[in-house]
């Protein structure tokens, strides 16, 4: 285990001196249901230091590694120092700016996000939150095509908010009430459902390429290029929502590239922001992104691409377009699978995205359960409880590696 860190001191104390307190006070002010879950789940943690590929538990000092990273908001490891860098000299100038005006940091931002797409995707609008780029994604989809249809995948997820919540699972959407008859939903690597749902009436099909919440099933070969060729015939738009692939995760800065596939709309979130400043993309071709010629002030987001978020992104753009980085996560995800070779679990994995599939309902909450309590952070996956959502940062050391995979082995095998 590499060396323990200090315990946190003076501003990155804790605000109180007991996590009776803590869980006590955020239960009265912040989700109660939620600190009742993780009594029952056995899990009292507390987030405090953190850094690189760790974070500490504020209460019992125990370092864990992070193998959830927010979903990939931490691809960087907690607190990269080039990302908070490029903030820290960034507030010596400025601040969110505003939206309403022009701004040479949001440009600068745009246009380095739309060089990862080879050009196919040159207009950008930015938000603050996965939710609201795909809901300006399935927004701007129906005012190009004039049709309000959207289908998505069964056991995907989107947002919680608009129309990213209306294309996710019921579970996140029945409490407020009954869904939009325009939204449907098709079971995910089925061409044949994909078909009969997707017509005349269809604005978009928007799909996770690898849906994260569902446990990480991988794409069938063909699989997404047929759903884009369904579309086409069509005149349906792809959106392909990158929030959680997207940045490296899958050993390239986008997996569509991967897939021969080309989206019209594109989201991006999570990762872009390093974990420091939240800042969020939906990126679209220049015919669809033609749309706000004509409405320039029909979507506001006040904090969305804010200029200090701007900094964090393009830092972030910086470290996973240095050459080689896709390669070091395509061996790092190779070293992970050899370290698992003989564990009970089938290993669902592209790059560094990794679910580890259990044979029952219910065993990936009982691993992680364990993991947990061995010093690896990692969740299940919500849609499918048979799987441990698996999600180390792309800059782990070789020997953080070994060492992690040392942990999952003498605790699940």
């Amino acid at each position: 285990m590499p060396d323990e860190r200090p315990v946190a001191t003076d501003a990155g104390a804790q605000p109180y001196a007991d996590a009776s307190i803590t869980s006590a006070t955020f239960a009265e002010h912040v989700n109660r249901g939620k600190v009742a879950t993780f009594e029952a789940l056995g899990l009292d943690l507390v987030m405090g230091e953190r850094s690189g590929a760790r974070f500490q538990d504020a209460f019992d000092g125990r370092w864990l590694y992070n193998c959830h990273c927010n979903g990939g908001v931490f691809n960087l490891g907690h607190r990269n120092p080039q990302v908070i860098e490029a903030v820290r000299a960034g507030l010596d100038h400025l601040d969110i700016g505003n939206h309403h005006l022009v701004s040479g940091w949001r440009a600068l931002l745009a246009e380095r996000l739309s060089a990862t797409t080879g050009g196919r995707l040159p207009g950008v609008v930015f938000g603050v939150g996965g939710g609201e780029a795909n809901d300006l994604a399935l927004k701007v989809a129906r005012a190009h095509t004039g049709r309000q249809g959207i289908v998505s995948a069964v056991g995907g997820y989107h947002g919680h908010t608009g129309l990213s919540m209306a294309a996710g699972d019921a579970e996140y959407r029945e409490p407020f009430g009954p869904n939009p008859e325009t939204f449907s939903q098709v079971p995910f690597n089925d061409l044949d459902a994909m078909t009969a749902a997707v017509d005349r009436t269809t604005a978009a099909v928007i799909l996770e390429p690898i849906p994260a919440t569902l446990g990480m099933p991988m794409p069938e070969p063909g699989y997404l290029a047929g759903v884009q060729a369904i579309c086409r015939d069509l005149g349906a738009l792809l959106v392909i929502d990158e929030v959680q692939t997207g940045l490296g995760r899958t050993g390239s800065t986008w997996l569509w590239t991967q897939e021969g596939i080309e989206p019209d709309l594109m989201t991006v979130g999570k990762g872009l922001s390093g974990g420091i400043y939240p800042i969020t993309a939906t990126l679209m071709t220049a015919d669809v992104h033609a749309f706000f010629d004509e409405h320039p002030f029909v979507h506001i987001s006040t904090f969305g691409g804010a200029e200090l978020g701007c900094l964090a992104a393009l830092a972030v753009l910086d470290i996973v377009g240095a050459p080689g980085f896709d390669r070091r996560v395509r061996e790092v995800g190779a070293r992970f699978e050899h370290g698992f070779a003989d564990l009970p679990f089938e290993l669902r994995r592209r790059g560094m995205f990794m679910g580890l599939k259990f044979p029952n309902d219910g065993d990936g909450m009982t691993a992680a359960r364990d993991v947990i309590g061995a010093g690896v952070f990692a969740v299940f996956a919500n849609n499918d409880t048979s799987v441990l959502q698996f999600l180390p940062p792309l800059v782990i050391s070789d020997a953080e590696v070994d060492d992690l995979v040392g942990i999952v082995r003498d605790t699940l095998r």
